[in-house]
């Protein structure tokens, strides 16, 4: 392995790109317009976020690249040859997610998604993954449905987690 000696130019130029992105992420921002439905969290502050983010990480790595980067320490590095089968399983979760989602829903979706991503990346406990996935999925759909008033793709279980939800609040005297 060698040590490195100055600036990595292609370092550099990943954190410059990340930093290109975080520019086009803020430009696209601003593109939004302001909405005075949105009383809370209005449509830009998850853009910001991800742009404040973007930004923080071009940074980072535009700093290491100038101090001689990170590459230099993979060269080394054993690679995996490609397997079709992780990659198949990878492109049917997307598939899947991406034709069922207007009929089954978001959480049911995504939870398929998520079970094939997760034996994409050689894990067999599928049980597991999938409780793990309702929790997350369903606790999303909620976030977004509830809290900043985003449908995004209403099916068989988040009827039943959005009464669920209201019962819920109810017990503590909050309507949704």
């Amino acid at each position: 392995m060698r040590e490195p000696h100055g600036p990595a130019l292609p370092d550099v130029g990943v954190g410059l790109f990340v930093l290109a992105m975080a520019a086009l992420a803020v430009v696209g921002t601003l593109m939004i317009p302001d909405s005075p439905v949105y009383a809370r969290v209005g449509p830009k502050l998850f853009p910001w976020i991800a742009a404040g983010g973007l930004a923080l990480l071009g940074v980072g790595l535009t700093v290491a690249g100038l101090r001689g980067g990170w590459s230099w320490t993979l060269e080394d590095q054993p690679t995996d040859p490609f397997n079709p089968l992780s990659f198949g399983l990878l492109l049917a979760g997307l598939v899947v997610n991406v034709a069922l989602i207007d009929t089954i829903g978001f959480v049911l979706a995504s939870t398929l998604q998520f079970v094939l991503v997760c034996a994409c990346f050689s894990s067999r406990n599928h049980v597991q993954n999938a409780i793990t996935a309702l929790l997350v999925c369903g606790g999303s759909y909620l976030l977004f449905s509830k809290a900043l008033s985003v449908n995004i793709g209403s099916g068989i279980l988040e009827p039943w987690l959005d009464a669920g939800l209201d019962r819920l609040l109810g017990l503590f005297g909050i309507q949704s």
